[in-house]
């Protein structure tokens, strides 16, 4: 089975609403969730909550971290010292990894908002404690469902303008639109923070997909995280629907290719080009084939495969990176295997439920002996990943 988790962002999308729509579709992961956060070196002064909640519609979840009136100087910390923090908690591998990852993804926009770099950003309200309990609560839970797909909603947008610790800003934050490049928002006319710098943060590290293309999928969990802010008429939910597919291993989702040729840029410095678009964030892979263009040049016909979302940047690096003057993009649906990556095997299961495994060969580039040293190391590497006995040994 497959499984996709999409988030609803009927009021929005907010880290506590995260943590809480996943509980309440599985209130069992609620204790390992709470140890995670509290290995971080969270103080006992600071609380962890998860209770039930409702409204005047719905029934759900509500995380409420309650922090002690004399929590200020814990409100600003550098993005350095958030980092050595988690380094030095006693946080798994895999947790410790994805909540730096949403960090640094949050530290990135941040500079970018204020012209500094990553390295040197200073976290105001998400330096708080309960941003650090909401993210690294996340990361634990995202961890703990395994190997998932997701997707989301078109986002509501918000507005009006929001208090900070640089001044009054409007809504969404300058972070939040940074994060939230390429996705589909909507303004549903009702004011106040829909998307939160954290939320936006999460979603930036999940990269879920906004498409309503799957095929036939059963409905087996629904999860209703509250936010603590209020807005009139609707509810200010994050609703969770995990769904699981009979399709073994296929998934689908969308991909952007664009196509363009070349002739009057020289080999060696559209190689440059090339490699410096496969290098790009969104980009998946760049496929350079040779060919006879008009008047019998000789042209280099170029592919790309990239992310839906990513498509102004990536086309505007292509105009970039080589001298094309126009290209071709379209979006097309992609069936693909699920893949997991272990100590540098790529393992894949195939629709009829057998496994395959591949080396990847960045991890058998330094091997000494040449070719057949090579190929030796590259089967038992995969004989290993599949779980068999190296017939060598």
């Amino acid at each position: 089975m497959s499984r996709r988790i999409h988030l609803d962002a009927v009021g929005g999308v907010a880290g506590d609403m995260f943590v809480a729509a996943l509980l309440d579709a599985h209130p069992d992961k609620t204790n390992g969730a709470l140890a995670a956060i509290r290995a971080t070196g969270l103080p006992q002064s600071v609380g962890l909550n998860v209770l039930p909640h409702r409204d005047h519609t719905l029934t759900g979840t509500r995380f409420e971290v309650t922090l002690p009136e004399e929590n200020s100087s814990a409100d600003r910390v550098s993005y350095h010292e958030l980092n050595a923090r988690l380094n030095d908690s006693d946080l798994s591998a895999d947790t410790r990894e994805r909540a730096q990852d949403i960090f640094s993804r949050l530290a990135a926009a941040e500079g970018t908002v204020h012209g500094v770099d990553s390295k040197d950003v200073t976290f105001h309200e998400v330096g708080n404690w309960d941003s650090i309990a909401d993210i690294v609560g996340a990361a634990h839970l995202i961890n703990a469902h395994g190997t998932v797909s997701w997707s989301v909603s078109v986002l509501p947008m918000g507005s009006g303008r929001i208090k900070s610790a640089h001044g009054n800003l409007p809504l969404p934050a300058p972070a939040v639109v940074e994060l939230l490049k390429g996705y589909i928002l909507h303004d549903d006319g009702r004011l106040g923070e829909r998307i939160t710098p954290t939320g936006a943060a999460i979603l930036a590290h999940l990269m879920p997909v906004q498409d309503s293309t799957h095929g036939p999928e059963t409905l087996v969990e629904c999860g209703i995280g509250f936010g603590s802010k209020k807005f009139p008429g609707i509810s200010n939910v994050l609703r969770l629907l995990e769904f699981e597919s009979a399709m073994t291993s296929l998934l689908e989702d969308r991909v952007l290719v664009l196509n363009f040729e070349i002739d009057d840029q020289s080999p060696e410095d559209l190689a440059v080009g090339l490699d410096n678009l496969r290098d790009l964030n969104g980009v998946l892979d760049v496929l350079h084939t040779p060919a006879f263009g008009k008047k019998g040049r000789v042209t280099a016909q170029i592919q790309l495969l990239a992310r839906e979302e990513m498509r102004e940047s990536v086309i505007t690096a292509c105009f970039e990176e080589t001298s094309t003057l126009g290209l071709r993009w379209e979006v097309k649906r992609r069936a693909k295997l699920q893949r997991v990556e272990a100590d540098g095997v790529k393992l894949v299961t195939r629709p009829g439920g057998v496994t395959t495994a591949k080396a990847e060969m960045d991890h058998l580039s330094e091997v000494d002996g040449g070719y057949a040293e090579r190929m030796v190391r590259r089967r038992r590497k995969e004989d290993a990943a599949l779980g068999k006995k190296d017939i060598n040994d």
